[in-house]
């Protein structure tokens, strides 16, 4: 785990192990009923270094195909960067992806079964967070893809247990929809890019778990982990010949033009304080 994440994991520790401290009615705690209210944390993504662009050559919908140059050489065979691209060349460097806060509101119901909780939950925010890929051609020439979440929800299930001080471990799971944003760069002049479905709706699912403690018969605080995954693919970029020579790698295809896209999925990660007000 990267250092920058270890910040936020020690401060919902050190969240957890204050709750006892702020729970210490032995009273039974009833957990029934509806809430709302919010949370705030951190937002990562998974290494993604692996990661390639994808190229359709013969306009059969499949990204399976190979570039290649007149003597029949891969023309992408520099590599690749999982960020975005500082220069044309692998040596220019790479700026990482941008793992950022985010924030959600969140509105629920739990029903409690003696010292079992069940509910369900909905929330609904923005996490601030960016993924790149870039490919990098003999030209040279660099080729960058790029998605941000404009705003992501889920509708999940959770299960808990309930002590009589009104601490609730729980696991939970569901259902993830983000909107996402896609653009792409180059620092080819020559052909002509066309992007298609730029904003796409990444549907998927997440799970996770979490700890929630009430403070009052009214109020709640928490902390709780998610791991998503968001399953994106309309997202496009069809190359045309543009002024490029008809020796151009994109040009002597067996569909005389290509398009590429990205050949992974979005998988974030979070870490968030939650609040809420029962009614």
């Amino acid at each position: 785990m990267k250092i920058k994440h270890i910040a936020p994991l020690g401060a919902t520790l050190a969240l957890v192990m204050a709750m006892p401290a702020v729970a210490q009615d032995s009273a039974p705690v009833d957990w029934s009923g509806p809430y709302v209210g919010g949370s705030f944390g951190y937002n990562w993504q998974k290494s993604d270094q692996g990661e390639h662009l994808r190229f359709d050559t013969d306009a059969d919908g499949d990204y399976n195909d190979v570039i290649r140059t007149t003597s029949g050489a891969n023309a992408f065979s520099p590599g690749t960067c999982g960020g975005a691209a500082r220069g044309p060349t692998p040596g220019a460097g790479c700026d990482d992806d941008k793992d950022a806060i985010g924030w959600m509101g969140h509105v629920g119901y739990d029903r409690q079964f003696g010292s079992i909780v069940a509910g369900v939950v909905a929330e609904a925010g923005k996490a601030y967070v960016s993924d790149s890929v870039t490919e990098y051609s003999t030209t040279p020439a660099f080729y960058t893809m790029t998605r941000r979440i404009n705003y992501n929800a889920n509708l999940r299930a959770r299960l808990g247990y309930t002590t009589p001080g009104g601490i609730m471990p729980y696991i939970t799971g569901g259902l993830a929809y983000a909107k996402v944003k896609n653009s792409f760069s180059t620092s080819n002049g020559a052909n002509s890019f066309t992007e298609v479905d730029r904003k796409e709706d990444a549907w998927g699912y997440t799970m996770g778990g979490g700890i929630e403690a009430k403070v009052s018969d009214n109020f709640s605080i928490g902390a709780r982990y998610l791991w998503t995954r968001y399953n994106v693919g309309d997202y496009r970029v069809d190359v045309g010949a543009g002024t490029a020579p008809a020796t151009n790698p994109f040009r002597i295809t067996p569909s005389g033009g290509a398009s590429m896209n990205r050949g992974d999925k979005f998988d974030t990660q979070s870490v968030m304080v939650t609040t809420s007000f029962r009614f």
